[in-house]
């Protein structure tokens, strides 16, 4: 079985090609990202196409979320039209949604590739429709995706043989949408162990951390307000990321209840998250959130709304908590609790740090990923074998 992954950005397609080279399938890894940023891959597959993807991430860098914008569409169709021109014999194409419109028609029509569309997120109507709602609950300005690359995306779930997803929520997203659920398949990240595990805490203060994106999608106000109205002694939130523009105001609001801390590289998060008591993710929508498994296998209890995949990783009052969207005062009952209950709090990080190595990593990811490319080209190999003229 030879597969193709393609996405223009890390996400987790780089996780998945290193485990297809782990599987002995890997044919070519395709990324806009510059080849020295791709570790754990011999050079010979990996291609790279990094002209358009360094200024737009720089402009993002600096501030220019404008430019950022107006280098998405360009950026996203010179890669596609790049990765089609140059696409390797694959029996699996494996694209990052948006990326792969033409990538997928050539894939298929020249080789006869499985295509597989890899959705991080909820489906793109549900996820437009609750950050609209979302951003005119907060009185902030909905800009919404470009309908050019909704248009692309939904072509992309209509045209593809598979959609990966990685939780139960974006699934449910996808069948609420219309997609057939024969086209769906649950397939949740994994995390480093290697990376990520235990490190001492330094001190004894009760912190909460989050990790991401500072943003209204992330729903972090939510998170501000819930400590805000904790009355804990000597409390200490820390806010880990980059700040979207929109949350400036809600930051400045809550100013001297936080320490931020401008986003770190992934090897340095280990460092944050040891020095947390306990991790919160309060996010409105997205797929299934990396930071919970990277903060459980370092030894923390999680927090999370149900719109974050928390389910797909640990179960509600075992490992943390999982509470409704929108609802500082749930966040803040549950994190009142751990401070009041330590021994709780010890047990359910200590069931995290069991539960995030019983699931093997990255390599039960991409286990569970080759079986599907394998089970869905017997299925497709089974019907022509029953129908020859077709």
């Amino acid at each position: 079985m030879r597969v193709c992954v393609a996405s223009a950005g890390r996400f987790h397609a780089f996780d998945l090609a290193r485990q297809m080279a782990r599987l002995g399938h890997l044919d070519q890894l395709y990324t806009a990202y510059p080849r020295f940023k791709v570790d754990g891959l011999p050079p010979d597959k990996v291609s790279t196409f990094p002209w358009l993807m360094g200024p737009a991430m720089f402009a993002a860098r600096l501030g220019f979320a404008g430019l950022q914008d107006r280098l998405n569409m360009s950026t996203i169709e010179t890669f596609d039209r790049w990765m089609a021109a140059r696409l390797e014999p694959c029996g699996v194409f494996h694209c990052l949604s948006q990326f792969g419109t033409y990538s997928h028609r050539t894939a298929r029509e020249r080789f006869g590739a499985l295509c597989v569309c890899d959705r991080g997120s909820a489906h793109i109507l549900y996820q437009d429709e609750i950050l609209r709602d979302e951003c005119a609950r907060m009185g902030a300005p909905y800009a919404g995706p470009d309908p050019r690359l909704v248009a692309r995306e939904l072509a992309e779930y209509d045209f593809c043989d598979l959609i990966a997803l990685p939780s139960r929520f974006s699934m449910q997203s996808f069948v609420e949408h219309g997609v057939p659920r024969e086209k769906l398949r649950l397939v949740p990240y994994g995390v480093d162990l290697d990376m990520f595990r235990p490190l001492a805490k330094t001190d004894k203060v009760f912190r909460v951390i989050y990790a991401g994106a500072i943003s209204i999608r992330k729903g972090v106000s939510y998170l501000l307000e819930a400590v805000a109205g904790a009355r804990i002694p000597g409390l200490e939130t820390w806010l880990v990321g980059n700040v979207d523009p929109e949350m400036r105001p809600v930051l400045a609001r809550y100013e001297g209840s936080f320490r931020h801390v401008p986003a770190v590289a992934r090897q340095r998060l280990p460092e944050y998250y040891a020095q947390g008591s306990v991790f919160v993710i309060a996010s409105i929508e997205e797929g299934l959130a990396l930071v919970q498994a990277q903060a459980m296998a370092c030894g923390l209890p999680v927090i999370a709304t149900t719109n974050s995949g928390a389910e797909d990783l640990f179960t509600d009052g075992v490992e943390g908590f999982i509470v409704p969207i929108r609802d500082a005062e749930a966040l803040r009952e549950k994190i009142v609790f751990l401070y009041e209950h330590p021994e709780a709090r010890e047990r359910m990080a200590a069931a995290a740090l069991d539960r995030v190595r019983s699931l093997g990593g990255w390599d039960d990811y991409g286990d569970r990923m080759a079986a599907c490319y394998q089970g869905a080209l017997a299925a497709r190999d089974a019907c022509l074998n029953a129908n020859p003229l077709r």
